[in-house]
Order: structure tokens, then sequence, then C-alpha cells
């Protein structure tokens, strides 16, 4: 109708006038030394997922110099306890799946029984282009892990963040959320073939919607959430990718080494690091919320005349604050 057509316009009106950069003084090779200057985070307490390999593991180190205790709930938690040691204390490594949504009930009931408060959720842990795969529920995995898992350690999470004095909700998208909007008529690739990069891309943009819906719903309470794309950065994260993969996609070379391109845009673990402590930390965003951030600040709208469109900025469908309502609502039909 007339009347949802013109409601539709303002609400991008208002999401184009939110979704600006604030020219924080940051930039993509910022590192974490710098985002982190007189950031102070003693009495605070931190959760990151996948916080023991690549960008977590610089994520966890970060907040650890800058006095935060940290916790790192784990799949492997006997490897997250070796990768982690002599950064953070490995009674502070917990067991958690976020591939099952039980055991990550359980992490969220053990933790509220152990603190009073949480100040900083990032949520970081992700699987990126995997085989078809499925959880015993029958959920494709990327989205069952990247999405339904941090969901339920999300909203598990709220209450205690609410006890906070100012909380924030860091949810990693990624540039890839331009692949693929939420594949409303068949998220789980039920009836379709699969395709690894769709499966991908709607998980990434998940990632920010989730952003999105929980700065609507908390910003009263004191929490604020930011989407975040970390940059390019060879990590773990690639382990599903053949090397011909890589050399089709302008990665690497034939012999392995990243191409000139690749030297160029991506970042090392540390940068990758930097605009989720900056989300997490910064004073310059302590009035904003429910944006995407990339290159330690807030992104552009995406510009489809850019010639780098498909690196920089963010999607109308990622930030939509209708779709995140309705991906909030799909996530616990799913799970009931």
């Amino acid at each position: 109708s007339e009347m949802c057509i013109r409601d539709r316009i303002v609400c991008i009106e208002m999401i184009s006038k939110q979704q600006k950069p604030i020219n924080s003084g940051f930039g993509a090779k910022s590192e974490p030394a710098a985002v982190m200057e007189n950031i102070d985070l003693s009495d605070k307490t931190v959760v990151v997922t996948g916080g023991y390999s690549g960008i977590g593991l610089e994520t966890i180190r970060a907040l650890k110099e800058a006095g935060a205790r940290v916790v790192a709930p784990a799949r492997r938690k006997d490897i997250a306890i070796k990768e982690l040691d002599g950064i953070i204390d490995k009674d502070d490594v917990a067991e958690m799946d976020l591939a099952d949504p039980s055991s990550v009930q359980q992490f969220v009931d053990d933790f509220t029984e152990k603190v009073s408060s949480l100040d900083i959720l990032i949520n970081n842990a992700g699987i990126m282009a995997c085989p078809e795969m499925r959880t015993s529920q029958g959920w494709e995995l990327q989205f069952a892990v990247n999405q339904i898992g941090h969901f339920v350690l999300t909203k598990g999470l709220l209450p205690l963040m609410q006890k906070a004095n100012g909380a924030r909700l860091v949810a990693l998208s990624s540039t890839g959320h331009k692949i693929s909007g939420i594949r409303w008529d068949d998220i789980h690739f039920k009836s379709s073939d699969y395709d690894k990069w769709a499966a991908y891309g709607q998980s990434k943009t998940a990632g920010s919607l989730l952003a999105v819906e929980v700065d609507k719903r908390m910003q009263d309470s004191g929490i604020r959430a930011f989407g975040v794309h970390p940059g390019g950065i060879m990590t773990p994260l690639q382990r599903h990718l053949e090397t011909e993969e890589m050399v089709a996609l302008g990665w690497m070379n034939e012999d392995g080494e990243p191409t000139e391109r690749v030297a160029k845009m991506f970042k090392s673990p540390t940068q990758g690091a930097s605009t989720s402590l900056w989300a997490a930390t910064s004073p310059q965003l302590d009035d904003i919320g429910g944006v995407y951030c990339e290159d330690c600040d807030v992104a552009k709208r995406q510009d489809d005349s850019d010639k780098n469109a498909r690196f920089i900025g963010v999607a109308d469908w990622a930030v939509d604050s209708e779709e995140a309502s309705r991906l909030w609502e799909e996530t616990e039909k799913i799970l009931n």
C-alpha cells in the first residue's frame, strides 16, 4: 500500500542518516595499541567467542592488556587453553559448542552463576564456506553456528549486560554479507542446492542484523550493539578452502603466495582485531548503535557506482530494521 511504501522510505532515510562515518581518526591498518590507547577496562568482564585463534586471539590479548577479565568459551577447550596460555587464566576458558544450543545455554547458565554483570560480548567465532554439513536438528551449519548459536548466547546474556554500566555487543559480520541477504524461503537449503558462499553470505548478513535488533530492543537498558567487518585477513577461517579455489578467487598465486591485490588489501590478524576493539570500547560510539563498522569507523552505505563496492560499505539488507526484527522472530521459531 501507499502507506507501507511511505513508511519504508522513511525507515531507509533514518538508516542512511545513522549509517555514516564519524571520522574516528583510525583506519584500515590501525593497530590495537593505537585503538586501545587510554582505554581502561579494569573491573570489566568480557566474553569473546572464537578467541583462541586468528583475530579472536588478538582481540583477547588487547582486552587483557587494557585490564579486562576475558572469558573464552570454546568448542575445543583443551586447544583453547593451550593457545591462550599466558594470556588468560585457564579457568576463564569454558566449554561451549555454538552448533549445539543446549551447550550454549549451559555456558550461559554456568556463567550467570559466576558473575554479576557483563560489560562486553564479542561474537567473534564463525565458519566460512564449508562443505554442506548439518546439525542434528537438520540446520545448515554456517547459519547454525554463525547465527543460531550466537543468538542463543546473546539473548541468554542480555540480563547480565543490563546490569553493567553501558554494555556493548559486537557481532562480527563480513563484506561477504553482500553475497546474500537472508534466504527467507529456504534458509537451510532444504529445497535448493547447497551453495556454500550463499550460505556464508546470509550468515554474515545475520550477524549485522542481530546487532541492529539488539540495539533497537536494548538501548534503553544501556546496551548498544555493533556489526563489524574486520577486513580481509588470512586466518584459520579459510581452512575449508582449497588452494585452487583461493587462486580462482584471486587471493593467492599458483605458488601459494598472496597476490599483490591481497597483500595490499588484507590485514594482519592484529589489524583485523582493531575494528572489534574500537566498536567494543571507543567513547566515540557512546551515543551510537545498530550500525555496521569497518576499518575502525562506521561504514558508508554501499555505493554501487563505486568500483570497490563489493568490498566497501554495507548493503541495505544488512542494516534494515524490519529484516532484523524478522530474523529475530524467525530464529526463535527455528529454536522452538
